[in-house]
């Protein structure tokens, strides 16, 4: 595995610098439950197609390990968009300082945000025009259908509730971010962090000394910001989460600042990613009730 690079996709914006008033969202009855055709990215991430300004479509990537929705700077150049002040970003790889820009609308489907400030990154980082992050999908349910490969965003009850999920995990909040503590790796306690804008598994270094016989190699990681940071690649035999399963997880062991960030690294933990999540056949992430449900393949 040595010098493999592996895209990831974690933003993580200085709550201070960043503390805008929440996102305002059309009051279009119609929006309900809104099932969008997505495409998968060459590392197997979810994007959709949105609409920054009024123009577009735009590819989007759907990411529930970055706090903030983040536009390219192509994008923003593109449109005119006018800048605003710095901000302090955290990713997988890095910290940096980057600009900002002010949009005034934004389009997911028939859904609307309005009077948004949004990071600026460069999209051959991105690896898309943006990142959907998860200030745009508080009190929402985030579906993602592996087998149809569509997305559907809208409130719990207009999708269904809990019928049809074989598993439902509760997870708390933080920095607007769902994580799963009721799990292990191998018999190590573990807390989980679903992120879909990640191709692979990260475990934090508590991880690695725990699971210190898992050791298979190395690997250069590529953050959205355009930092790279080294790793050691590892095997686990089993991830599970309360009944949930999940055998032969692949993890890249890394001194990540993103894990400081959240509080979580001083006790071993990971962001789960889409090699693993795509193993089921849908999974929703629901930001309002706290829960996370998987519907497992036949």
């Amino acid at each position: 595995m040595s010098g493999t690079a592996l895209a990831l996709a974690l933003l993580i914006a200085d709550p201070v610098i960043l503390g805008s008033e929440p996102l305002a969202i059309t009051e279009d009855t119609d929006i309900a439950g809104e099932t969008l055709q997505g495409q998968a990215d060459r590392d197997q991430r979810m994007t959709v197609d949105v609409a920054v300004q009024g123009h577009g479509p735009y590819r989007f990537l759907i990411d529930t390990g970055s706090q903030r929705t983040v536009v390219s700077t192509a994008v923003a150049g593109n449109l005119g968009l006018t800048l605003g002040p710095r901000v302090r970003i955290v990713g997988m790889a890095g910290r940096d300082q980057v600009d900002t820009a002010q949009l005034d609308s934004l389009d997911i489907g028939r859904q609307s945000f309005y009077g948004l400030t949004v990071p600026l990154l460069e999209d051959r980082h991105i690896g898309a025009d943006g990142i959907i992050g998860t200030d745009s999908l508080q009190h929402q349910r985030v579906l993602l259908d592996f087998a149809k490969n569509t997305i559907t965003i809208g409130e719990r009850h207009e999708l269904g509730g809990n019928r049809g999920y074989d598993i439902v995990v509760r997870a708390r909040r933080r920095s607007g971010r769902l994580i799963m503590t009721n799990a292990d790796i191998d018999g190590i306690r573990v807390n989980v962090v679903v992120d879909t804008g990640s191709s692979i598994t990260v475990g934090n270094r508590a991880l690695q000394r725990a699971l210190r016989d898992k050791q298979m190699g190395e690997a250069t990681l590529s953050s959205v910001t355009g930092h790279t940071i080294s790793a050691n690649m590892g095997l686990a035999n089993r991830l599970n989460i309360g009944r949930l399963n999940v055998d032969n997880v692949l993890i890249a062991f890394a001194d990540a600042p993103a894990f400081k960030e959240l509080k979580l690294d001083k006790r071993p933990a990971i962001f789960l990613g889409m090699r693993e999540i795509r193993g089921f056949k849908r999974v929703a992430i629901d930001f309002d009730s706290r829960q996370i449900l998987f519907d497992l393949p036949q």
